[in-house]
């Protein structure tokens, strides 16, 4: 029966490893004081949003961040953990999960890892924002193309000039 045991911890470790190695974002909360229906409304929220919430214990939660991004936050494994991580964009997950936060006080966060580096509460306040990747995206595509529609609105007027000339030399020779 022991023997079980161990399994299964050794199982979720290699899971929640796993999920740490893929995670561009990972919150850690406190969830003390929440009942089972708000932390599946959470769970169902950011499922929503591709996210996901779970709970595991410290140890188990500090020996799966060894070797991954998340070992920047070993510290935040004190008391029971929540863990909310997200794939894609971190910074949906962190407005997310503040996002809940204003509506349940009760979930306490107590920092988080976006993009391999340690977030303190207060970082994760100014993350949350940032616009969308999207928009962010789109931002950095209308700074890059600026440039180059510049450089095509001089050529053009260049050659409105050249030929503006052109004609005036046409006519005046033509006199």
């Amino acid at each position: 029966m022991n023997e079980l045991k161990k399994e299964e911890k050794s199982q979720v470790v290699s899971e929640l490893q796993g999920k740490f190695q893929k995670a561009k974002g990972v919150v850690f909360t406190d969830y003390r004081g929440l009942n089972v229906e708000e932390i599946s409304g959470l769970r169902n929220g950011l499922r929503s949003a591709a996210l996901e919430y779970k709970v595991v214990k410290n140890t188990l939660a500090k020996i799966a961040a060894e070797g991954t991004p998340v070992s920047a936050a070993k510290d935040s494994f004190t008391g029971p953990v929540g863990i909310a991580i997200g794939y894609d964009d971190p910074v949906l997950l962190v407005k997310k999960v503040l996002e809940y936060n204003r509506t349940n006080e009760k979930l306490q966060i107590k920092g988080g890892v976006i993009e391999g580096g340690f977030c303190s509460v207060d970082v994760l306040k100014k993350i949350s924002e940032l616009p969308p990747r999207e928009v962010q995206l789109s931002m950095l595509a209308g700074t890059l193309q600026a440039p180059a529609s510049k450089f095509a609105r001089l050529l053009n007027a260049t050659l409105v000039r050249f030929a503006y000339a052109v004609e005036a030399l046409k006519q005046k020779r033509g006199e």
